[in-house]
């Protein structure tokens, strides 16, 4: 329901794209709104701080002061700001209720959520739902994949496609979507949630009983998805894996649906156009979504056929006589990088990875290096850690890089068919965002091809 906010005071925390499109949103709905970044400004940060002053929203950058958040009606906080920052103490203090900017378009709109979660593959399932959808409805993508559901209200859509980080769930206490997907889960942002469990939590908030969604969906695969799913008493599916009633599966080289024991037949597995197991498991969970949204299978088979490849993930760059190259900077785990690994099966790898090291356990990557890569080269703030836990391992085909760009020099002279960027770690030791490093490692292949 649509709240009121003529001369509410709101603070919100973070100079982000979801903190200035709540702003933004607010200040037009009348509300005070009193934006507060951490960080001291930075000269990419003028221009955007000038076009919201312009707008009459308030501005401060290097600490929140009291006086943006004393008397506040409400807090909007940015998904980047963990649970044990003193902030969320002060909005204690203060007794200031706070949400995310996801929940908050949620409550401003009357646009039914599909809200996806999960450790890998929600940027692809979310783009590729919105676009199977596109066929026949108004069903844009947002959330997480960069485009704040709060830039989409000024009219009513069918849908909205909403890729939900574990952050964003966390800060989302009434959202209830029309459909919520779980696609897989696994060690990630242990830091940020103090604990594994309060991660696969905040997950599974989407899920909870007295705001379940419509219809759930579920990895049937996943083990630690499916044992939720197992538990989970409203109506789902389940993909990846053939049910007696409701899921999607793979069978004789074919995508199958099935609710309520009825199978029919989608797409033939050789038609999908993205590489690899793990993302014929995100088509899977799409077809789910597109048939509970009333879509006809041969629509759904035309739309995933005409589907392209996310940027970032697994994206074909370029081939010269020896290589083909692929950009796979959103791997910033080791769980995404096994899962790029496993799209080349029976192909000699050279493995690019490294960068600002996560500080998970390595042993379950080392493994598939050992199995499935013929090269790896190192780079970043990660490198030594890496090196050591491969060498651990019994592997020993490492070469060292001085640089980015030496890294790629030094994987374009392996001999291997495939050279993949998939660096398994964070990229704040060298780029800006995962977004940042893929477009400085396509720009720079592009100069060498």
């Amino acid at each position: 329901m649509k709240r009121k906010w003529f001369d509410k005071k709101v603070f919100i925390a973070g100079l982000s794209k979801s903190g200035c499109a709540a702003a933004e949103y607010l200040n037009s709905k009348g509300a005070d709104c009193y934006l507060s970044e951490f960080k001291a400004a930075e000269d990419k940060d003028k221009e955007t701080i000038e076009n919201l002053e312009k707008q009459g929203i308030h501005v401060e950058t290097g600490g929140h002061s009291d006086e943006f958040i004393k008397d506040a009606y409400l807090a909007v906080m940015s998904p980047g700001i963990a649970p044990s920052k003193d902030i969320y103490k002060k909005l204690k203090e203060y007794n200031i209720p706070f949400i995310g900017e996801v929940e908050l378009a949620y409550k401003e709109t009357l646009s039914p959520f599909i809200a996806i979660t999960g450790t890998n593959g929600k940027t692809t399932t979310t783009t590729l739902i919105s676009h199977i959808l596109s066929a026949e409805y108004d069903a844009p993508a947002c959330g997480n994949i960069g485009v704040p559901p709060t830039t989409l209200l000024d009219k009513k859509h069918d849908f909205l496609v909403c890729e939900m980080s574990s952050y964003q769930c966390e800060l989302c206490p009434s959202i209830q979507p029309f459909i919520a997907c779980f696609l897989n889960w696994s060690e990630n942002h242990i830091d940020w949630h103090n604990g594994l469990d309060n991660y696969f939590r905040a997950k599974a908030k989407l899920f909870a009983p007295e705001k379940a969604p419509a219809f759930a969906v579920f990895n049937g695969t996943d083990k630690k998805v499916s044992e939720f799913a197992e538990k989970y008493k409203g109506e789902k599916f389940c993909f990846a894996k053939e049910y007696d009633k409701n899921c999607c599966y793979v069978k004789g080289d074919k995508i199958w649906f099935k609710r309520k024991g009825e199978a029919q037949f989608v797409i033939d597995v050789k038609d999908v156009p993205i590489e690899g197991e793990h993302n014929l498991q995100n088509v899977m969970c799409a077809v789910i979504v597109s048939k509970l949204c009333g879509m006809e299978n041969e629509k759904i088979a035309e739309q995933i056929k005409s589907f392209k490849a996310v940027e970032h993930r697994i994206e074909y760059v370029a081939q010269n006589d020896k290589h083909k190259i692929y950009n796979d900077s959103k791997s910033t785990t080791t769980t995404a990088t096994i899962v790029a690994i496993n799209a080349f099966p029976d192909k000699s790898i050279t493995l690019i990875m490294g960068g600002r090291d996560k500080m998970t356990d390595l042993s379950e990557l080392c493994e598939k290096v050992k199995q499935s890569v013929n090269k790896v080269v190192l780079l970043g703030e990660a490198k030594e850690r890496f090196k050591q836990n491969l060498k651990e391992h019994g592997y020993n085909e490492i070469i060292e890089a001085k640089s980015f760009e030496d890294a790629i020099d030094k994987a374009l002279e392996t001999d291997n068919e495939i050279v993949l960027f998939s660096p398994a770690c964070a990229s704040f030791d060298m780029f800006n965002n995962f977004e940042h490093r893929g477009e400085e490692f396509k720009k720079y292949v592009l100069t060498k091809i």
